[in-house]
């Protein structure tokens, strides 16, 4: 019995990095949480010039930008998407998996809110 507990638990650990986590838990120098309730969670996202994360997933939010920001997103199947902001712009994003990095000469800042409620999310 308890070598079925340790095959199941190592095949367990071992498909871990296989799926998307949370940015605030694999990545907690770039996300931060401002405010969290039933509704949403607020993250705030900093990066320096150059700084990149991990591969991780949001559920759909809204991104508002506090900073200009050059920044590139890695998607699961390794194709990478550009994404240029600008300061008090808002961008809605319906949420997925990615690694995002700062590819500008300077740092940015944002707030994300993201959606908990799958009915506001659809909307």
């Amino acid at each position: 019995m308890k070598q079925l507990f340790f095959l199941a638990a190592a095949m367990a650990m071992s498909a871990a990095p296989t799926y998307a986590q949370d940015a605030v838990t694999v990545d907690p120098k770039h996300y931060t949480i401002e405010f969290e309730n039933d509704q949403v969670r607020v993250l705030r996202i900093s990066y320096g010039p150059g700084e990149k994360s991990v591969m991780h997933e949001h559920p759909a939010s809204v991104a508002v930008f506090l900073t200009d920001g050059r920044a590139t997103f890695t998607l699961p199947d390794g194709k990478t998407v550009p994404n240029d902001a600008k300061a008090k712009s808002v961008m809605w994003d319906a949420g997925g998996k990615h690694l995002p990095a700062n590819v500008g000469d300077s740092s940015f800042e944002l707030i994300l809110v993201e959606l908990k409620d799958k009915a506001a999310a659809a909307k």
